[in-house]
């Protein structure tokens, strides 16, 4: 009970005093007249109660710095706020950018890539053509040798065969790799024949014996003449002369010695690649000859070269 009444008794002695007692506002120094005697208890109760009130309007002050606090931070709530979207949107606008970056980026990349094939691919073909050219220019190489090799052979045995003749008669020589056997006018014929002497028979004979033992040689018989003019019932000139005396050698080396006519060829040059100078008797008499050519068949290199 008594609980009861300490915790009943603050409530009415505050009606009763607002009942008796003049009223005042919080902050007023203290009543102007009490019509009652005023109890010890009742004076604490007041100043209680101006204490509440004194709090109350610290509180109030404190309230009214917290709302301009409130609103100085709901403004820059707001900027921050305008700002984050404006941040946020340029965001946006970049990450559009970086994408279309990125995906030209991998566009070009796409086509550089594709231009890197392109051009290892043709550098692979061309490394595979050098390489298959490389093995082509050696095998070429491997059958020049083994035809310059041939062709000093068919000089020598040629020598050697050929020794009985002097060197005004009959000469041997290699140029560009063809072994050139030189036959001269005054030991294949008479003047203005084509026909061929006994003398330039027997050096045929020999030169046929080797011939139908090389059979990889091909074989060219070339006239050749001075300047003077010639003009018989025959030949209108040495031209025609040199034509057929190269065809008379040509024909005694096939029906005579049985060289295939497919390894031979017979042309006339007349005067028009001397040998000398047509000046001098010596030079003019150098002229007149008929140059049998050998050479080496070319066929392998040929079937490369065709490959």
């Amino acid at each position: 009970m008594k609980k009861m009444y300490y915790a009943i008794f603050p409530l009415t002695l505050m009606v009763f005093l607002n009942s008796c007692a003049p009223v005042y506002k919080c902050g007023d120094s203290k009543p102007k007249k009490t019509p009652v005697t005023w109890s010890k208890n009742m004076k604490t109760v007041v100043s209680e109660r101006d204490k509440l009130c004194t709090n109350l309007a610290l509180k109030e002050k404190e309230n009214a710095g917290l709302k301009n606090t409130i609103t100085d931070l709901t403004g820059k709530n707001k900027d921050l706020t305008d700002q984050y979207n404006s941040l946020t949107n340029k965001n946006i606008d970049l990450e559009g950018k970086y994408k279309d970056l990125i995906n030209e980026s991998l566009s070009k990349t796409n086509q550089f890539n594709k231009a890197l094939q392109a051009k290892s691919d043709e550098l692979n073909n061309k490394e595979l053509l050098l390489s298959e050219r490389e093995k082509t220019l050696k095998e070429m190489q491997l059958i020049i040798a083994r035809q310059d090799s041939i062709t000093k052979r068919l000089n020598d045995i040629l020598r050697n065969a050929l020794l009985g003749f002097n060197s005004d008669e009959l000469s041997v020589e290699i140029k560009n790799g063809k072994v050139y056997v030189s036959m001269s006018d005054k030991l294949l014929f008479k003047s203005g024949s084509s026909a061929v002497e006994l003398k330039g028979k027997e050096a045929l004979k020999l030169l046929g014996e080797v011939l139908d033992k090389n059979l990889d040689i091909d074989i060219l018989v070339e006239g050749h003449t001075d300047n003077v003019p010639i003009k018989t019932s025959l030949y209108k000139d040495n031209w025609d002369l040199s034509v057929a005396r190269a065809t008379s050698i040509v024909r005694i080396l096939t029906n005579d010695y049985k060289i295939a006519p497919t390894r031979m060829t017979a042309s006339g040059k007349g005067e028009y690649f001397p040998k000398s100078d047509n000046v001098t008797a010596e030079g003019r008499a150098r002229n007149r000859r008929t140059e049998i050519i050998l050479s080496p068949k070319l066929d392998e290199i040929m079937k490369l070269l065709n490959d």
